[in-house]
């Protein structure tokens, strides 16, 4: 047809269709995290409106929270673990190959219970402080705005996002693990990753309430958009910019810490 030919070019090239196992891996996590919304939800308006741990004892506590972490959270390590299922697939099938998936999430949210322990530890101090002085709360939820806001600013939030941005090259890394608990270490290896990238947003829950539903779903929004949208990194500026003016009107403005309500007088009686 000479020069007028029509020569195909990436752009009209069919893209390749994900895999059977990223198709799995995909649903399998997006089903986990559905349930443990529901869970959530389900908790969260069964709970009276505390400040604090809520009343709640360490163990439940811990529970409570590495469900709202997996509901939170596992849309967004969709990507790491799909690639993950997709390398363990050449090496495992059936069975043994859902048992070492299910020990990534394991690990994973192993590493975020371990931050929820410190959470209920600074909770439990937060409950005793506004118990002793209900004027500090303002001051206490425009500090966490503030951690927050530096946390997305820092040097270690822009290392621990790429980190969570490159599954191929965390690949790489995890393929050198060697032993029986290899996938769970891999789960807690990025999971300590997630929480240094992600616990300035957690933290947010507690001037916002810790069971506050419509915090949690934008908090796991923006975690998402950081991690998977390719302006991700120009996000977390941004709202870490935000959260330092915020910082600034939370001693000032009570509507934004709707999670440190101090505690009534009855409270207070009944603590001392």
């Amino acid at each position: 047809m000479g020069d007028s030919e029509v020569r195909p070019t990436v752009s009209q090239a069919p893209r390749a269709l994900p895999s059977r196992d990223t198709v799995v891996a995909w649903s399998i996590l997006l089903l986990l995290a559905l349930l443990a919304w529901l869970i959530t939800i389900q908790r969260a308006g069964a709970m009276r409106s505390e400040t604090g741990t809520m009343g709640m004892a360490f163990p439940l506590f811990v529970v409570l929270w590495i469900t709202m972490m997996a509901a939170m959270m596992l849309p967004s390590v969709a990507p790491v673990a799909t690639a993950w299922a997709r390398g363990i697939g050449k090496q495992s099938s059936g069975v043994w190959r859902a048992s070492r998936i299910a020990q990534f999430l394991a690990g994973y949210l192993l590493a975020w219970g371990a931050f929820g322990c410190v959470v209920y530890a600074g909770l439990a101090l937060i409950e005793r402080t506004l118990q002793a002085n209900p004027e500090a709360g303002r001051w206490i939820g425009a500090a966490a705005f503030a951690a927050a806001g530096l946390q997305q600013l820092g040097p270690l939030k822009d290392v621990c996002l790429r980190h969570c941005r490159s599954p191929l090259m965390q690949l790489l890394h995890y393929a050198q693990f060697r032993g029986c608990a290899r996938d769970l270490r891999v789960g807690v290896h990025h999971g300590s990753y997630c929480v240094g990238c992600c616990w300035g947003l957690m933290i947010l829950l507690v001037p916002l309430g810790v069971m506050n539903i419509a915090a949690m779903a934008a908090l796991a929004a923006l975690i998402f958009l950081e991690k998977l949208w390719r302006r991700g990194p120009m996000l977390a500026r941004l709202t870490g910019a935000t959260f330092l003016v915020l910082a600034v009107l939370a001693p000032f403005q009570p509507w934004l810490l709707p999670g440190i309500a101090p505690p009534g007088p009855m409270e207070v009686m009944a603590y001392r």
